[in-house]
């Protein structure tokens, strides 16, 4: 990654906290966006930042503009931004919430593709790393917009490879499947409250779900995104790759031994 430019939206925390260090690690300069100005401000100094919302398409543009003037182009994107969203039946799902769940998964993604893409056909290649889900495999009981956005994510990403593809540039996804962290025990604490089990009750049957019965670390997932952008996986574009221990129940039963 020695004299790369990579920027990692939702840099500053969890997956793409991971996936800044993992690059920066490689010998990438590395450019963070995250709306967590206290979040940004953890990461190490000499990574460049920017505070801001994926789904403004004003900030992106500026976030654009200001990486050619400071750096002249860009390698890699991690479109990796997301938000868990409301955990509700989909009858229960209040419409402002869905979009704003779909706007931040979503249109940060396209938002993020549309302003990398002139600056690496220029450069007459570059690597773009969406972050999808399992429950853009899958789908995911309870969690309409989330899931409704992952799978859009894959949409987005074999398009973006198609289009892309004859100027050098590959598009890959990522899907994690349960990530270690303070997000993910918000998620199962919230789900646990709707279908009145423990939380931890509901880990195991997440645990249980996978062939390997585990949930994943971000440093996984980080470590993907750098070979999926790197030289060894020149010839990989257009392809969603699972990093998740293998789901064999993308909802694991309650009553199934767990």
């Amino acid at each position: 990654m020695t004299k790369r430019r990579v920027l990692v939206t939702a840099g500053g925390s969890g997956i793409g906290r991971a996936m800044a260090e993992a690059f920066s690690d490689a010998g990438a300069s590395v450019w963070i966006m995250d709306i967590s100005a206290e979040a940004a401000a953890d990461c190490p100094a000499e990574w460049r930042r920017t505070i801001g919302n994926v789904s403004d398409p004003v900030t992106m543009e500026s976030l654009f503009r200001q990486i050619d003037e400071d750096w002249g182009g860009l390698d890699v994107l991690c479109a990796n931004a997301g938000t868990a969203g409301p955990t509700a039946p989909v009858e229960e799902q209040p419409p402002g919430d869905f979009r704003d769940c779909v706007s931040v998964n979503l249109d940060g993604a396209f938002l993020a593709a549309r302003g990398a893409l002139p600056l690496m056909k220029r450069e007459k290649g570059g690597a773009i790393v969406f972050t999808t889900s399992t429950a853009g495999l899958y789908g995911y009981p309870l969690r309409a917009p989330y899931a409704a956005a992952k799978w859009a994510v894959i949409g987005l990403m074999k398009t973006v490879a198609m289009e892309a593809g004859p100027h050098g540039i590959r598009a890959n996804a990522i899907a994690p499947g349960c990530v270690e962290g303070p997000r993910i025990d918000g998620v199962i604490s919230r789900e646990a409250a709707k279908k009145d089990v423990t939380p931890e009750r509901l880990r195991k049957a997440y645990e249980g779900g996978t062939s390997m019965r585990t949930l994943v670390e971000a440093r996984d997932i980080a470590a993907m995104a750098v070979f999926l952008a790197s030289d060894q996986a020149r010839y990989v574009s257009g392809q969603v790759i699972a990093v998740d221990g293998h789901t064999e129940n993308p909802d694991p039963r309650l009553d199934a031994g767990t």
